[in-house]
C-alpha cells in the first residue's frame, strides 16, 4: 500500500463534515499544524475534535474554533483559549471535559480494540453523572468507553514511506495513542525516509497504524506560556 501522499490537503480531502477527528499533542507540542491550516481552508463543519486541549486563540485547534468549525470539544485542558470560553458560556460548542488519564485510556483502548474501561477518575463528581459504576475489590470504578473517531491526525518528528513514526521529548505524549485509535490515520512528519532507514527499536508507533503521511512544512511550534528572565 503507498500510504505517502503530497500534502495536507490531498491527506485531508476526505475529512466530512460531521466526522469526529482525534488531533494529537500536548498543549501547542506536537500538534498536526499542517492538517489544521488544511481544515480550516476547506472550512470543513460540524467537527468533534477529541484533543488534550483546545489550542490558543490564534494557533492549533483555536483556528477551528474562530471559524465555527467545531461543533463539540472533548478534552482534558482548555484553559489557554478565550474564544473557547466565549463559545462555551454562549452555547455555541458542546464540551466534554474528562480527566486526563481517562481521555489517554480511552484513546488506548480504541487502539487496542477494547469497546470500555473502568476507572476510578472521576467517581463521586459531576464526571461520573449517569454514568455506570462497578465496585472492585472495595473501590468503586466508572466505565467509560472507547473513543470512535473517524480519524485521528497526528505529528511526528520523523516517519517512512511505510508509516512508521518516531515522536520527539513531549510530542510523544498523546500522538502514539491517537494514532492508533483512529478509523483512519493521518500523520504528518517534519522528516520524511524510504522504508528501512528507521532503527526499528526507536519507533514509537509502527506503519501497521497509519494510513496516510506526508512531509509537512513551515512548523511554528509555539510555546504556550513563554517565560525569560528579565
Amino acid at each position: 500500500m503507498n500510504k505517502v501522499v503530497n500534502n495536507a490537503e490531498t491527506a485531508i480531502q476526505d475529512i466530512h463534515d460531521g466526522a469526529t477527528i482525534m488531533l494529537g499533542g500536548f498543549g501547542l507540542c506536537g500538534i498536526p499544524e499542517n492538517c489544521i491550516a488544511a481544515l480550516v481552508k476547506k472550512g470543513t463543519k460540524n467537527l468533534t475534535c477529541i484533543s488534550n486541549n483546545a489550542g490558543v486563540d490564534d494557533f492549533g485547534i483555536g483556528l477551528m474554533l474562530q471559524q465555527h468549525q467545531v461543533k463539540k470539544m472533548i478534552s482534558s485542558y482548555v484553559g489557554e483559549n478565550a474564544e473557547f470560553e466565549r463559545q462555551l458560556l454562549s452555547g455555541e460548542l458542546e464540551v466534554e471535559l474528562i480527566p486526563q488519564g481517562t481521555l489517554a485510556t480511552r484513546c488506548m483502548a480504541a487502539g487496542y480494540g477494547m469497546p470500555a474501561i473502568f476507572t476510578p477518575a472521576g467517581v463521586g463528581t459531576e464526571v461520573a453523572d449517569g454514568k455506570e459504576t462497578r465496585v472492585f475489590n472495595g473501590k468503586t470504578y466508572l466505565l467509560e468507553y472507547a473513543f470512535d473517531a473517524d480519524f485521528a491526525i497526528v505529528k511526528a518528528w520523523k516517519g517512512d514511506t511505510h508509516g512508521n513514526l518516531i515522536y520527539k521529548s513531549t510530542a510523544r505524549n498523546f500522538n502514539p495513542l491517537m494514532a492508533m485509535g483512529g478509523k483512519i490515520t493521518i500523520a504528518e512528519v517534519e522528516e520524511l525516509v524510504p522504508a528501512g532507514e528507521l532503527d526499528p527499536n526507536a519507533i514509537h508507533t509502527p506503519g501497521i497504524y497509519v494510513h496516510r503521511i506526508f512531509q509537512g512544512s513551515n512548523y511554528e511550534k509555539r510555546i504556550e506560556q513563554k517565560t525569560i528572565t528579565k
